[in-house]
């Protein structure tokens, strides 16, 4: 497939070796003194000091040279693991919000792992997402285990794969014996590790903070699944040009990824990034802007020079309900990130700059998962695709609608929405005129109103809380009180659907 891109091969070429003189002649403060060690054993030229580190060119060069082309990201589930990169690009909820809003109130709260249950058990049936970033915090967590009781909510709930970031090595080793308990033993679990983790160890510009470091090593030293996210803010602590963005974001990538096959050689990564211009009127965090699409376009390039699998956090929005800008937002950026080859987008069901969880607008993004995965699909050209034998015995005047051919093919050919509105107004208006919001939301409500068969079995789940005294409940139960939104009963077109399903149940 050929991809959209703005950078020519000299301009990509530019970028890398800017990066390279900006990490040999301006260097990184990096605050771990342990990784300040590693660079300097393996070359690196390390003022303990200042605590800056220089990177020459030629050990860059070196090590970047030895990350895997692909990486895997595992699930409870085998059949729900992601290798890429694939053909289409692998789908995320975005993660973290510390709130979500209420679907009974309408209003934004604290979350709570039984939000995170409930999130978990719908990501699991909604086709366009393949992996479950945790979506939300949880205000509800014990002492001691704020992270264990995000991943056990998520996990026991999720078949696909699920990840999050944790704060320090201590919480990391929790929610490794999580994962020992679930597969049933240390060595079950070793076998096929489903625990996938991220970090933030870049704090732009040209920083390494202390823990996130910290976990970086260690996840790398022990064969952990992980993979880091550069997370820059044009105009504050980036250049505010987009060509001045990406070298600094590049030059920051490239040392992170450095720093882990220093650790250990031939471990996964992916050039992930969430990088976001702000607003000059007002400083205001943009995540929503085609910036982020445009960014995303270049990072694309850079990773295929680099042979490493492209992510980004596309898709987000500023908009605090599901309307209009959040549409666009949510639409334009990841569809510009799929048609310039990005391999990992983290896109679903946050609004107001990633501070809340929204049910509705995670069934909206799996439609906009979907149709992005219809693009990446391709255009299908072939000579028996043109079908002009078809035409031909079709004729003028014909009607190609009573062809086998298109009976065939009406469920591949197109997409077809389930929450997109196609009726004619007036049939819309006497279904009772709802939003996409409100049909979205009675979607969510009927898959969390069905039992999670994916939910973790009793005899497994009584081992982990044995272990974890204190533990939250972690199920996914319909919250109190949260109804389907009233459609017109009295309508007629209502209620002959009504009939029509009580039929098919009944045979």
């Amino acid at each position: 497939m050929n991809f959209f891109s703005y950078l020519k091969d000299d301009e990509i070429d530019y970028v890398h070796q800017a990066s390279l003189e900006i990490l040999e002649e301006t260097g990184l403060l990096v605050r771990n003194e342990k990784a300040r060690k590693r660079f300097a054993e393996h070359g690196a030229k390390v003022n303990f000091d200042s605590h800056v580190v220089r990177i020459p060119a030629d050990i860059v060069e070196k090590y970047r040279a030895l990350i895997p082309p692909t990486i895997t990201l595992r699930g409870r589930n085998p059949k729900f693991d992601v290798t890429f990169p694939r053909r289409l690009p692998v789908i995320a909820t975005a993660s973290s919000a510390p709130d979500i809003v209420d679907p009974v109130s309408g209003k934004a709260r604290r979350a709570t792992s039984h939000d995170i249950a409930r999130i978990a058990h719908l990501v699991n049936e909604l086709p366009g997402f393949d992996l479950f970033s945790i979506s939300t915090l949880a205000e509800d967590a014990p002492k001691d285990q704020f992270s264990l009781t995000r991943f056990y909510a998520a996990l026991k709930n999720c078949l696909k794969p699920v990840r999050t970031s944790v704060y320090n090595i201590k919480e990391a080793k929790q929610v490794i014996r999580l994962g020992e308990l679930m597969a049933g033993s240390r060595e079950a679990f070793w076998q096929r590790p489903f625990i996938n983790f991220g970090y933030c160890s870049i704090v732009s510009p040209l920083t390494m903070d202390f823990d996130s470091t910290e976990t970086m090593m260690y996840f790398a030293e022990n064969g952990i699944t992980a993979y880091g996210t550069v997370a820059p803010m044009g105009g504050l602590s980036t250049p505010l040009s987009l060509a001045g963005m990406l070298t600094i974001m590049n030059a920051e990538w490239l040392a992170a990824a450095v720093l882990v096959q220093m650790s250990k050689q031939g471990t996964a990564q992916i050039y992930n990034f969430l990088p976001v211009f702000a607003d000059m009127r007002d400083g205001a965090y943009a995540p929503g802007a085609i910036e982020i699409g445009m960014m995303n376009s270049a990072v694309c390039q850079m990773a295929r020079f680099y042979d490493v699998p492209a992510g980004g956090y596309l898709g987000l929005t500023n908009s605090k309900i599901a309307d209009a800008q959040a549409g666009f937002e949510k639409g334009m950026s990841p569809l510009m990130g799929a048609m310039s080859g990005a391999d990992f987008i983290v896109t679903g069901g946050l609004q107001d700059a990633l501070m809340s969880f929204d049910f509705g607008q995670a069934v909206i993004d799996n439609e906009i998962a979907l149709m992005i995965k219809k693009v990446r699909e391709g255009f299908g050209f072939s000579k028996q695709a043109v079908s002009l034998q078809e035409i031909k015995n079709t004729g003028p005047g014909g009607m190609f609608a009573a062809n086998p051919a298109t009976l065939e093919r009406m469920h591949d050919a197109t997409f077809m929405p389930e929450l997109a509105d196609r009726n004619l107004r007036e049939k819309w208006e006497m279904e009772g005129s709802s939003t996409i919001h409100q049909r979205a939301m009675n979607k969510a409500r009927d898959i969390l109103s069905t039992p999670n068969l994916a939910a973790l079995d009793s005899k497994t789940d009584e081992q982990v809380r044995a272990e974890f005294k204190g533990l939250v409940a972690g199920d996914s139960l319909l919250q109190k009180g949260w109804m389907r939104t009233d459609i017109n009963n009295d309508s007629p077109i209502r209620s002959r659907r009504v009939n029509r399903r009580r039929k098919i149940t009944k045979t």
